[in-house]
């Protein structure tokens, strides 16, 4: 008897690991099929700014991961990414097209914005490079330095630049603006860094945007951040929710935040063979792991705190999983 139970045994193993060969041979077939071949790595912003600086970061390293295989970076902009998000999501489900937008263009798929012809619920999710929360930096020369200065009545009329008019970044401040009932009006029109240039010709006040792309201003003692939405537990900085007047005015903030999470994210078109993505992941996480990356990341000051893609998918899911209710508080919001 026992000889027949380990004889079961033997043969349920080796019928295991027959079953795995084909897998096997799948998995080094698509490692097979990216050697010597070109990615496009679509950043959808100009060069400079924190897009383009993860991307061509996680472009060079993804292509040291990736031996054989060479990565190359093409910065797309327009409509405040929406051109650089379509490109990727039209490209060929072949694997050699990726890229990275901002995450702000959830507003624009809950608000069915006529621009997009993308699904974010359908891209090929390949991870997050760090979450940033969104930040409210301003001149320093403004002197406002906390939330409290900005509800006075005697507090100044904010000019806070943003890109073009319904684009992610304008939908980004305009629903904290909302939320937040700020005296303040938006400038349209600025992207990558020429938005730090417009505060340096005090034509802006500041902006609402991603913390990273803005502590080198702050740090060079430019500017001063002035509160965070959705920062992490035990964050130094002050947290926009506490200002709050209503509970709508919180249930906005908590979708910026929830965006704000997957912040640095790198996708494909829909329809990238699960083989191929799965090699795309393993090229990501080893590139984020990577010790020279890290120490290069801390050097420029920008955070690196890997999501899979898993995950990743599932807080975009999420984030666009809103009630009706919501969806018609945003559109009153951003109008």
């Amino acid at each position: 008897m026992g000889k027949l139970v380990g004889s079961r045994g033997v043969a349920a193993v080796l019928a295991m690991a027959l079953a795995a060969m084909p897998l096997a041979a799948k998995a080094d077939s698509a490692r097979d099929f990216f050697k010597g071949k070109v990615i496009t790595y679509v950043v959808a912003t100009s060069p400079g700014g924190g897009y383009d600086t993860y991307g061509r970061l996680i472009a060079r390293f993804m292509q040291k991961a990736m031996p054989g295989t060479k990565i190359i970076v093409r910065n797309v902009p327009g409509g405040g990414n929406v051109v650089g998000a379509n490109t990727i999501y039209a490209a060929k489900p072949d694997g050699l097209t990726i890229g990275i937008f901002n995450t702000g263009l959830l507003f624009l798929q809950l608000l069915k914005d006529k621009s997009i012809q993308f699904d974010l619920t359908k891209m090929s999710w390949i991870g997050t490079a760090a979450s940033d929360t969104r930040v409210l930096v301003l001149r320093k020369d403004l002197g406002i330095t906390k939330p409290e200065q900005l509800f006075k009545a005697s507090a100044p009329r904010l000019k806070l630049y943003c890109s073009g008019a319904g684009s992610a970044s304008y939908y980004d401040a305009k629903t904290v603006v909302y939320a937040l009932h700020m005296n303040a009006e938006l400038l349209t029109g600025y992207s990558g860094s020429e938005g730090a240039m417009s505060m340096m010709r005090h034509e802006a006040d500041g902006t609402i945007g991603s913390e990273s792309s803005d502590r080198q201003f702050v740090q060079n003692v430019h500017g001063v951040f002035v509160m965070e939405i959705g920062g992490a537990p035990g964050s130094k900085l002050p947290q926009a929710e506490a200002y709050a007047r209503t509970e709508d005015g919180k249930k906005l903030l908590a979708i910026v935040a929830a965006e704000s999470r997957i912040s640095r994210l790198t996708v494909g078109p829909p329809g990238i063979a699960p083989d191929r993505l799965a090699v795309l992941r393993q090229g990501f996480a080893k590139a984020l792991a990577d010790p020279e990356l890290l120490a290069q990341a801390k050097k420029m000051g920008i955070p690196i705190g890997p999501i899979d893609g898993d995950t990743t998918a599932r807080i975009v899911h999420d984030a666009l999983n809103q009630s009706p209710q919501n969806v018609a508080l945003l559109t009153q919001a951003v109008k």
